[in-house]
C-alpha cells in the first residue's frame, strides 16, 4: 500500500461482493481506509476480506440485505459503538429489475427495485447522518444512472427508482451543506458489471470500462480534499475516463 491518504478513516461500502462495489472497497482500502462491506453473499465479502487483508488492509463484513431496515438501524449502532463516527459512505448496492413495458412491470419487481435502489439508502441516511456528522469530514456518494432523466423505454422502473434517489440526495446534500458532510451523485455509465450484461446481453463487455476503472473517482470523491456537494458526477466526463 503506497497512497494512505485515507489512513484512520471509517468507509462503508453497501453492495461490496462485486462490481463497482468490490473494485471501490479495494481502492478504498489501498488508501488506508477501513472498510465496512455489506452484502447478501457471505462467500463474496470472504473473498473481499482476502483481497483488502492480502493489500495489508482492513475490513469489517456485515452480511445483510438492505431491504432489512431494522439491519440498517442495528448497524448504525455497531458503528457508533464501535468508532462514534463515520467518514464515508459510499451507497453502491442496486437492482436493476425487468426492462420492460411500464404497464407490464409485476408489482413485487417494481417493489423490489424501490425498496433497493431508494429505501434503503434512504434508511441509510437516516441512520447515518450523525455519525457522518461526527466526521471531521464526513462524505456520501450514491450511485445513480443516465436513465434517472427519464423517458427512456422500457426502463421506467428503475429509472423512476434513480430520479426519486438524486432528488432524495440533493435535498439531504442542501440540508447539510453548513456542515462537514459532503454528499454526491456518480453516474458511472455503461460499465462491464453484471447488471449492465442483464440489460445489455448482445454487448462486449471487453469495450466497456470495468469497476477498477471507475475506483479512483469513487476515493477522490470519498476523500477529505472533496469539496463537491450536490453534484451529479460522471465518470465519462472526468480525467480518469480513457477513450478506448
Amino acid at each position: 500500500m503506497t497512497d494512505k491518504h485515507l489512513t484512520g478513516r471509517v468507509t462503508l461500502v453497501t453492495g461490496a461482493t462485486r462490481g463497482i462495489g468490490y473494485a471501490a472497497a479495494i481502492a478504498l482500502a489501498k488508501a488506508g481506509s477501513h472498510i465496512i462491506a455489506t452484502g447478501r453473499t457471505q462467500g463474496g465479502l470472504e473473498d473481499l476480506d482476502d483481497a483488502i487483508s492480502a493489500l495489508g488492509g482492513e475490513c469489517t463484513l456485515v452480511p445483510m440485505d438492505l431491504k432489512n431496515s431494522d439491519g440498517i438501524d442495528q448497524l448504525g449502532s455497531i458503528i457508533n459503538e464501535r468508532w462514534g463516527r463515520l467518514d464515508g459512505l459510499f451507497g453502491n448496492a442496486g437492482v436493476l429489475g425487468d426492462i420492460t413495458p411500464a404497464n407490464q412491470v409485476e408489482p413485487k419487481v417494481f417493489d423490489n427495485v424501490f425498496a433497493v435502489n431508494m429505501t434503503a439508502n434512504y434508511r441509510l441516511i437516516r441512520s447515518m447522518d450523525p455519525l457522518l456528522r461526527a466526521s471531521e469530514a464526513g462524505r456520501a456518494l450514491f450511485v445513480t444512472s443516465s436513465v434517472a432523466d427519464g423517458g427512456r423505454a422500457f426502463w421506467g422502473a428503475y429509472a423512476a427508482s434513480k430520479a426519486a434517489l438524486e432528488v432524495f440526495v440533493k435535498s439531504w446534500a442542501a440540508e447539510t451543506e453548513i456542515t462537514n458532510i459532503k454528499t454526491n451523485l456518480l453516474n458511472p455509465g455503461g460499465t462491464a458489471t453484471k447488471m449492465r450484461a442483464k440489460a445489455l446481453p448482445g454487448e462486449d463487455p471487453s469495450v466497456l470500462p470495468q469497476p477498477e476503472d471507475l475506483a479512483p473517482l469513487i476515493v477522490e470523491m470519498l476523500s477529505p480534499a472533496c469539496q463537491k456537494n450536490a453534484e451529479i458526477v460522471t465518470f465519462r466526463n472526468s480525467e480518469y475516463f480513457k477513450q478506448s
